[in-house]
């Protein structure tokens, strides 16, 4: 088997893995505190990555100006970013919180376009941009009603924080020059996020009737750290190493429906033709801002931004 073709299994496990995060999240936080489940996840995962990462390298940057970076990054990434989805996930079905969050490169071009003065707006990018809203009117065209709830309408909110939060994160990360052994500092994000979640739990979650132990919430728990942490970020390393970028991040328009699809048959969530549609929007959104963020390349060399991972 050659390295390509290991390298297309492993993205088709990237997609697998990465679109049923959402539904596991779902499952977990009807058993667990949210921010305390989510810190554990993430905590867990980096203390697995860190070492998995000396593998490969054992160059490791110890400087007060890096780990002040990864602090940053982690805490706007996963503290932020998946903590207040894990949150929302409580009140919000895993299919529409993955079809929101798949909106992320949106955000993430807005930023560019405002933190940096060779980016620019053109009409491929605005297109994107409209069907994105039109993706989002969409979503909530069949059940405008669930609108009226305080919990669910705080569960959106959190989410499209979360997603412009995440968003932000990767900007820096991505902008962040000549990083020493990026998969163990992807293990120090991890740790930082999950600790800093851990802090935050006492002060935003409920602990009534909370069972550890619990069946359901251990194996969420674990498949979120082993597959939806670890195996992914190890794979998805792998995966930039061996296939170009456009192929490697093809997943950001497979996840979201993974994601739907899985809630449908699994948790029982709405699936109509309004969510379809919302399905088709937002990826050819995202599709079309992506393409009128590399169509500045003709005039000058960008990184394209880096898409969710829940």
């Amino acid at each position: 088997m050659t390295r390509q073709t290991k390298a297309y299994i492993a993205l088709v496990f990237i997609c697998i893995a990465w679109g049923t995060t959402f539904l596991a999240i779902r499952v977990g936080v009807q058993h667990y505190p949210a921010f305390l489940f989510g810190g554990m996840r993430q905590l867990i995962g980096g203390l697995i990555l860190m070492p998995i990462a000396l593998m490969f390298s054992r160059k490791v940057d110890f400087s007060a100006k890096n780990l002040k970076l990864q602090v940053i990054i982690g805490f706007l990434m996963l503290t932020l970013g998946n903590g207040c989805v894990t949150w929302a996930e409580k009140y919000v079905p895993s299919g529409i919180a993955a079809l929101l969050c798949s909106m992320m490169p949106i955000f993430a071009v807005l930023f560019n376009l405002m933190s940096s003065k060779r980016d620019h707006f053109n009409l491929t990018i605005g297109i994107g941009m409209l069907m994105g809203v039109l993706g989002v009117s969409l979503i909530f065209r069949d059940n405008i009603s669930d609108l009226t709830r305080p919990e669910y309408l705080g569960g959106i909110f959190c989410i499209f924080i979360a997603t412009a939060s995440w968003a932000f994160g990767s900007t820096i990360n991505k902008k962040a020059a000549d990083q020493i052994n990026p998969l163990f500092n992807s293990g120090l994000q991890l740790s930082f996020g999950g600790l800093m979640m851990l802090m935050i739990s006492p002060a935003v979650d409920s602990y009534a009737g909370f069972e550890l132990w619990n069946k359901e919430g251990v194996l969420s728990l674990f498949y979120l750290v082993i597959f939806g942490s670890v195996l992914s970020y190890a794979a998805y390393k792998y995966v930039l190493d061996i296939l170009p970028v456009g192929i490697a991040t093809i997943y950001a328009y497979i996840n979201p429906l993974i994601a739907v699809i899985a809630g449908y048959l699994i948790l029982d969530e709405a699936l109509n033709i309004y969510i379809g549609l919302a399905f088709i929007a937002i990826v050819t959104s995202v599709f079309f801002v992506r393409r009128g963020y590399n169509q500045q390349k003709d005039e000058v060399v960008v990184k394209p931004p880096e898409v969710a991972k829940a």
